[in-house]
């Protein structure tokens, strides 16, 4: 039993290196030429006028959240509609439990004014 997870340990342990470890080599051994041009902000080839940095409203990302949230609903959902006549009362009871908390987010979200542009 212990040797099944021994695979999980390993992996666990492994699995940060291999994202760091390129970040880390290009520290270490990549060139280092910095000059005016390149410390520039590039923009689609444009040159940019007036401030480069610019804050944007927190509503946008809120926006862009509950579409990917709805989104995600809709690929979970679209599977169990396709197969509808097949899928047991209990993946239907779960189906109908993941929409309700969908909704219960969306109420409260809506409760909250956030889905209000401004």
């Amino acid at each position: 039993m212990l040797s099944d997870w021994r695979f999980i340990a390993i992996f666990v342990v492994l699995s940060p290196i291999f994202p760091a470890l390129p970040v880390i080599l290009n520290q270490l051994l990549g060139p280092r030429k910095p000059n005016y041009i390149k410390q520039q902000i590039y923009e689609c080839g444009v040159e940019t006028v007036g401030d480069t940095w610019v804050q944007f409203k927190v509503q946008y990302y809120i926006y862009a959240l509950v579409f990917v949230i709805f989104d995600i609903e809709a690929v979970f959902l679209f599977p169990i509609a396709a197969a509808y006549g097949q899928v047991s009362l209990f993946a239907v009871v779960e189906i109908v439990l993941f929409i309700l908390i969908l909704t219960a987010a969306l109420a409260y979200a809506w409760g909250r004014g956030v889905l209000e542009w401004v």
